[in-house]
């Protein structure tokens, strides 16, 4: 049975790298490669297998678009593969959802414990693994915070993209995420949410 498997990278010749290591060390892998979470979110409504996510992207970054691919496939475990390991990074990452972080420059061997352990949904040993725990304070990137801050003042995604120079609709996507990162499902239950989490005054 295939076992399709996500990768987002803009680096033509990384994902290639990946994608030969994927296929020869899982005999059903079936990997399909991106380069941008916008490219990700059109690949069709069946969920992947397993996610494969770099950080730095065009457009949205994969800090802030890990909380549209989980909204979207919410089931399927997302493996942060970066050369970004500063605690911080690693803890947005965590804090946002994804299974595992990992750096590129880890082994074949550990990149390849982390990806089938996520397969089977068992934390990675010796990997950061998930680690989001019930009433923590939710990790937002700098962006998020200040789609916050202009949501909480009651403003509309059409005035929050007059603002902040962003289009609507990547305000709208950092809105989604922000929903995912707090929880919620509404504006009036993301305010709610985050002063109780004291992001905002």
């Amino acid at each position: 049975m295939p076992c399709p498997i996500l990768l987002i990278d803009d680096h033509p010749l990384l994902r290639a790298g990946l994608r030969l290591m994927l296929e020869s060390a899982l005999a059903n892998a079936l990997v399909l490669e991106v380069d941008s979470i916008g490219e990700a979110v059109r690949c069709g409504e069946a969920a992947p297998a397993l996610v494969l996510l770099d950080i730095e992207l065009p457009g949205l970054n994969g800090l802030d678009g890990l909380g549209v691919l989980r909204q979207r496939w919410p089931q399927t475990p997302v493996v942060v593969l970066t050369s970004h390991a500063e605690r911080e990074v690693q803890q947005a990452a965590l804090a946002g959802g994804a299974w595992a972080f990992l750096s590129k420059a880890a082994s074949m061997d550990e990149m390849m414990a982390a990806i089938q352990a996520a397969l089977n949904r068992e934390p990675a040993a010796g990997v950061s693994g998930k680690a989001a725990q019930p009433g923590r304070r939710p990790h937002l990137t700098p962006r998020q915070c200040e789609v916050l801050d202009q949501l909480c003042l009651g403003y509309s995604n059409k005035v929050i993209s007059r603002h902040l120079g962003l289009s609507e609709n990547t305000v709208r996507v950092h809105v989604q995420a922000l929903f995912t990162a707090l929880d919620v499902s509404s504006r009036t239950q993301a305010v709610v949410a985050a002063r109780h989490h004291g992001l905002v005054r």
